[in-house]
């Protein structure tokens, strides 16, 4: 049976919490403030301005990590990578690797259904620029740990630097010998950790990084193929 017709575990909903958070006011009024000024082309749409829960296969191997949620992406349709330019380059990807059930992902109704894979990020509300402070990344740690903990992940795919420095400073946090200068950010970088589990680094799937040619389709397989080595799924 091959993977993308096989069952799967169901997505894990965040607890309410998650939902009611509001614990960096500047991540509050930035997305709250997005939401109501909404992009002209997204003006009759109503945005989801809250924090963004995790999404895909709660009993899934692999793990991929993103830095926060797009102004209007995420931010909008109130799912990971979905209804912006990041989404239009992870989504193929995750298809053709045998992640995901289709190749786009508009909105958050519109049936996609991950396998073996759980999407997350560091920080879960838009940061202004796209760039969450310190103790944002740190009042956000609980609900990363949270995804990380899923019991099936062997692999780690942090995309980009800040993905990368956020899961090594979580396994810190929890006691683990970590010394992150040992461990540097890196394209196709591959580290094991604790538990039997591998971090695996990429470049972000960003706009920025896409369309310049730093990140290109051919390189974000590779990683994706290593990703299902390492977690010990079959390759499609």
């Amino acid at each position: 049976m091959s993977t993308r017709d096989r069952s799967h575990s169901p997505y894990r909903p965040d607890p309410p919490a998650l939902l009611r958070c509001r614990r960096c006011a500047r991540l509050v009024a930035h997305r709250e403030a997005v939401a109501r000024q909404k992009r002209r082309a997204y003006a009759d749409q109503r945005y989801w301005g809250k924090p963004v829960p995790g999404f895909g296969d709660s009993g899934a191997r692999v793990l991929l990590l993103g830095l926060a949620p797009g102004a209007h992406g995420s931010n909008r349709t109130g799912r990971m990578f979905t209804g912006d330019a990041s989404g239009d380059f992870l989504y193929p990807a995750l298809y053709r690797l045998g992640f995901a059930s289709q190749p786009k992902a508009n909105d958050a109704a519109d049936g996609m259904t991950l396998w073996d894979m759980f999407i997350t990020a560091v920080v879960r509300c838009v940061p202004p620029h796209n760039q969450p402070q310190r103790e944002e990344i740190a009042a956000c740690r609980s609900w990363l740990a949270r995804d990380a903990a899923l019991p099936n992940i062997r692999c780690v795919v942090a995309l980009g630097r800040i993905a990368h420095e956020a899961y090594l400073e979580l396994l810190r946090q929890q006691g683990e010998p970590i010394v992150k200068s040992h461990l540097p950010f890196a394209h196709a970088a591959e580290y094991p950790c604790p538990a039997g589990k591998t971090l695996l680094d990429s470049y972000h799937v960003s706009f920025q990084n896409t369309n310049t040619g730093r990140l290109t389709g051919a390189m974000f397989d590779t990683v994706l193929a290593r990703a299902r080595q390492v977690a010990g799924l079959p390759l499609v």
